[in-house]
């Protein structure tokens, strides 16, 4: 990749080469402050159509300005990446500009600005790709890497229930199918809570309305949504085929939770759900597909968490059977609610409520204790 803190995103795939529309992904490297308060940098990338000659057409030149709002000193390496869309295919010539962030005014701002390392202009040349796939590729976002690591925790969570499935004497086929139902009905679930979501932040708040509508197939899906259409079409499912609603539930919660424990590995490699930015020895350098910078591991948290819920709830499937029917799952959805809510505040988004945040946890919180307390002495 050479030395220049420039890169073009590099995608080789033939029968994409010439489908529109066309894009250009842009990677610009450099190094945080080692010390001071957060500060903005602001980038500034142009382009040129290499063969383009006489006066440009709009789709053979491009001027784009990115900014990172808050670059927090001692966070080390950081890459910002843009894509312009809309323009020619072909090979480009691309120049990134820093932009200096001068403050009129007081002494203690020029001398913030004395201490942030003077950034170099940087020039490059590539190819563009076919823009669905240049648009989520960046350093530390892996393609493919969330659809495959997800898949293999629908397969981990579902041979972990039907395991439970037949230790309780469950018709495992009937079981099985019954999943997969539930698991196509979640992803709709997924989607359309994502979809509902961000249509909200454009239709309400300001800083979001200007926000790109996300892909319906390549980008986003919600875990929320994911259980909600998943649990309906389960409790629907037993209810027709005549099994015990509670018992299904109970047989399904701990593989539901070692298939979150893989698939948020992929949404760290994938570049989705990540953490704050962090100057922290424990941050770990990952990416939102627009910027790469050690951030707060908050998908590895809750990795963790839905790895320390899934272990006990197996143990408890395994080695009794819990009563009340429903036991098992509602305590497990309750501690995951809860572990949750402790998490959001460490998310790059972090929720904005006045009270929701709170009245979830108690009310969770209290779930759980009621929910272990039933289980212990029903």
């Amino acid at each position: 990749m050479g030395t220049s803190p420039l890169h073009v995103t590099a995608f080789r795939c033939e029968p994409l080469a010439d489908i529109e529309p066309q894009a250009l992904g842009l990677t610009y490297f450099f190094n945080a402050a080692v010390d001071g308060d957060p500060y903005p940098v602001t980038i500034r990338f142009t382009g040129r159509r290499v063969g383009a000659k006489g006066k440009l057409r709009p789709r053979d030149r491009f001027d784009v300005t990115e900014t990172v709002e808050h670059v927090v000193p001692g966070s080390g390496r950081l890459a910002v990446t843009v894509r312009v869309v809309d323009i020619a295919p072909g090979e480009w010539q691309v120049t990134a500009t820093p932009v200096n962030e001068t403050r009129s005014g007081a002494g203690s701002s020029r001398s913030a600005m004395g201490r942030q390392p003077r950034l170099p202009v940087a020039t490059a040349s590539g190819t563009t790709g076919y823009a669905r796939v240049i648009q989520v590729r960046a350093p530390g976002a892996h393609l493919g890497a969330w659809p495959a690591l997800v898949g293999l925790g629908v397969v981990a969570g579902l041979a972990t229930q039907v395991l439970l499935a037949t230790h309780v004497h469950l018709d495992a086929t009937r079981i099985v199918a019954l999943s997969l139902a539930a698991s196509l009905a979640g992803l709709v679930g997924a989607k359309s809570y994502y979809l509902a979501g961000h249509y909200l932040m454009r239709r309400f708040l300001p800083a979001h309305r200007n926000d790109d509508r996300p892909a319906v197939v390549t980008a986003g899906l919600c875990i929320q949504g994911f259980v909600a259409g998943a649990v309906v079409t389960l409790v629907v499912g037993a209810l027709v085929t005549g099994v015990s609603v509670g018992t299904v539930l109970d047989v399904t919660a701990p593989g539901l939770f070692f298939g979150m424990t893989i698939g948020r590995f992929g949404c760290f490699f994938g570049g989705c759900c990540v953490g704050r930015p962090t100057a922290s020895r424990f941050g770990l350098w990952s990416s939102d597909q627009r910027l790469g910078v050690s951030r707060i591991p908050t998908q590895l948290f809750e990795s963790s968490l839905a790895l320390c819920i899934a272990i006990p709830a197996t143990l408890a499937m395994w080695a009794t059977t819990p009563q009340p029917r429903g036991v098992v799952f509602i305590g497990t959805i309750a501690a995951y609610t809860l572990g949750r809510q402790l998490l959001f505040p460490l998310r790059d988004n972090p929720r904005k409520t006045a009270h929701g945040r709170r009245l979830a946890m108690a009310l969770t919180g209290l779930v759980v204790l009621v929910d272990v307390a039933v289980g212990v002495f029903a």
